[in-house]
């Protein structure tokens, strides 16, 4: 729970350390490096200027970030023609780790797998322009296929007094009704045409005329919407329609055999998958380099570090390099990036505070806080103890299986872990197990009824009391986070701004509860009247009276003016509508925690409606199955969307903006394998 203190790094060393000390940083990932800050609150000098430079690294860069790709690329050819065989639940296992023997052999033979890369792209480009000639041929072989019945040769031009041409007209016709058509518009004498094919659209027709009347024939077949066919075979249509089918069955002869041949290099899949991450660790370190400032023998590394890991990391460098290496605390103007340290148990909600924002160098870690409320309002929501211990168990045991998992996964899967024991716990007092299950079954096939009686009471069939447990729970959700807003306060020593921006909204809201509880209004909402000794009554009269005054009077003693002061005091007493749309929000833990139940119930009534027949039993479990895993999807989902809803709006608005940069460290930001293991080797 606690937002880590960060120091500014200077380092300054040979260049012949450089490329050590670089893949040192990286592998350990502890400082963002940022290259203004070494001349950050001095003026800069001109001739500094001059002996300072920084390297021209784009054309590495390009070849690095090239490379990665084409190795990307070859992972994509292998995964298409030789499949690896995976898990549905592959995506969990994370990345590889390595030891820094195979990655310093990957390094030594970069050229040679490289070429082995190249070569399986090429072969796949190969089979990309097979596979287009097949298409090609397939369209040839369907344009052909309505000329198959022809006897004589597509491109066949006729005789030394005749010319022969084939084509399609528009519309359909047979020889007949061709010939009427011919008729009617007058067509020249010596025009004879033969209907070839005809279908919906257009026919195919061979046509022969005189040579010496070709014009008066070419007019009239243009007058019918006459074109040439796309393909002209030379030779009769069917043995052209064979010759293609044979040339396929050949091309994919061809392409099987560059399929083989990528699928020889199967067994490079991990070196592959290593290389491309070699060259992104490369690109990330030439990235860097491009921006440090760099003299003729020296070079300069700036940045952000947590505090915590700069003694470790000067002691290592400053033994084992010839390096000058400084830190000093960040300034106020400073925008300085932040990190978040928390306990498993806390630190798994860490990420839903980072969707909301991080916070700012002058606010705290919210997370603990988060965590303990996100839990508790979970789990009532969800309710239900069967639901709770199935979420725990899965959790638990893909937590178990999958250690390497990536640690965003993993922080997800114990908030969820953690959430179902929230709910199995709750379950438990509400009297839930899949709903009333365990009544249903026992009645409808044992013939007598078992239950599980709740260890608090059942919120189905007390509503009114359990809507009155989710406003006291959301009270004292909102007062913690006015408490924080406060504990802020002091901790800046605002004594002013906590006495009436605090503690003046906790006199006036506690005697606003207070003075509420005894009224005939409460008493019809929870069905009995509730009687405060006099002392008590005037002890909240006084604490509402006082709040108010104190808000009135002081929440705008910033401005000059007593009119003004007078009217921002008045609008501030607004805000009291605004705590209780805040209070009635959290009528959807009721609202989430009775639809789970009421839902179940209906599910297990629904199933048990086949009776103790074998049918029944059958009918049962489909049922239960189906619309159980339905309703903890869909109830789970909504817990989960609405208890992030009560943190974000609820809880911090009453104390947290947030706002603060994300440490982004120079690191091995790879995709399938783990170098954090790698030792340093010299150069």
């Amino acid at each position: 729970m606690a937002v880590l203190n960060m120091r500014k790094i200077v380092i300054c060393a040979i260049k012949e350390n450089r490329k050590n000390i670089l893949e040192l940083l990286q592998r350990k990932g502890c400082l963002e490096i940022e290259e203004k800050l070494l001349h950050s609150g001095k003026k800069k000098n001109p001739e500094d200027q001059e002996l300072l430079s920084k390297m021209n690294t784009a054309t590495q860069i390009s070849i690095f970030d090239k490379n990665a790709a084409l190795s990307e690329h070859a992972l994509e050819i292998l995964q298409e023609y030789c499949p690896e065989k995976t898990s549905m639940l592959s995506s969990l296992e994370g990345r590889r780790e390595i030891d820094s023997e195979s990655y310093y052999a990957v390094a030594g033979r970069q050229q040679e797998l490289m070429n082995q890369v190249s070569e399986m792209i090429s072969l796949k480009k190969q089979i990309d322009e097979k596979n287009a000639d097949i298409v090609k041929l397939q369209e040839e072989i369907q344009t052909l296929e309505p000329w198959i019945s022809m006897d004589v040769a597509m491109n066949e031009a006729g005789t030394k007094q005749t010319t022969h041409m084939i084509g399609c007209i528009s519309g359909s016709y047979d020889n007949a009704t061709l010939w009427k058509k011919m008729g009617e518009m007058d067509s020249p004498e010596d025009l004879y045409i033969q209907v070839v094919h005809q279908d919906k659209y257009q026919t195919y027709i061979s046509c022969i005329f005189l040579k010496e009347t070709a014009g008066k024939a070419e007019l009239f077949l243009r007058k019918l919407g006459f074109t040439r066919p796309p393909v002209v075979a030379h030779h009769l249509p069917k043995v052209s329609m064979e010759n293609r089918r044979k040339r396929i069955e050949a091309v994919e002869k061809e392409i099987s055999a560059l399929k083989e041949q990528i699928s020889q290099n199967a067994g490079l899949r991990n070196e592959i998958r290593l290389l491309g991450d070699y060259y992104r660790t490369r690109s990330a370190k030439y990235k860097v380099l491009g921006e440090l400032l760099q003299s003729k023998y020296t070079f300069f590394i700036t940045g952000y570090m947590p505090e915590k890991e700069v003694e470790p990391l000067k002691t290592y460098i400053e033994e084992n390099y010839t390096a000058f290496f400084e830190s000093e605390a960040a300034e106020a103007s400073d925008e300085v990036p932040v990190v978040i340290q928390n306990n498993r148990f806390t630190g798994a909600v860490e990420g839903v505070v980072k969707s909301f924002a991080l916070p700012t160098k002058k606010e705290i870690d919210p997370t603990a806080f988060t965590a303990v409320f996100y839990y508790f309002l979970f789990g009532i929501m969800l309710s239900d103890a069967a639901y709770g211990l199935l979420m725990f168990l899965g959790c638990f045991i893909l937590l178990k299986k999958f250690p390497r998992m990536s640690e965003t996964m993993a922080q997800t899967f114990r908030m969820f872990m953690y959430c179902g024991i929230s709910t199995l716990i709750w379950g438990i007092l509400f009297g839930g197990y899949f709903g009333n299950a365990v009544s249903v079954i026992s009645s409808t096939f044992f013939g007598r009824e078992i239950a599980i009686p709740p260890l608090w009471f059942e919120p189905v069939t007390s509503p009114m009391r359990m809507l009155i447990y989710c406003m006291i729970f959301g009270i004292i959700h909102l007062f913690t986070g006015l408490g924080i807003k406060g504990y802020l306060l002091l901790r800046d020593k605002d004594v002013t701004g906590f006495i009436f921006d605090v503690l003046m909204w906790y006199f006036f809201l506690i005697g606003l509860i207070l003075m509420l509880i005894p009224t005939s209004i409460f008493s019809a909402f929870v069905g009995g009247q509730v009687h405060f000794p006099d002392w008590l009554n005037l002890l909240a009269k006084i604490l509402t009276i006082a709040g108010m005054l104190g808000i009135l009077l002081m929440a705008g003693r910033r401005a000059k003016n007593p009119a003004k002061r007078l009217l921002l005091g008045a609008y501030s007493l607004y805000d009291t509508t605004s705590w209780l749309s805040d209070l009635l929000s959290y009528s959807r833990l009721l609202a989430l925690g009775l639809a789970t139940g009421v839902i179940a119930q209906v599910i297990n009534t629904m199933a048990a409606m086949g009776g103790r027949s074998v049918g029944g039993v059958i009918l049962f479990i489909v049922v239960f199955v189906f619309g159980h895993t339905f309703n903890m999807a869909i109830n789970l989902l909504g817990a989960y969307v609405h208890t992030n809803r009560l943190q974000f709006v609820e809880f911090f608005g009453k104390f947290y903006e947030g706002g603060g940069r994300e440490f982004k460290p120079f690191q091995t930001d790879t995709k399938y394998s783990d170098f954090n293991r790698v030792k340093e080797k010299a150069s």
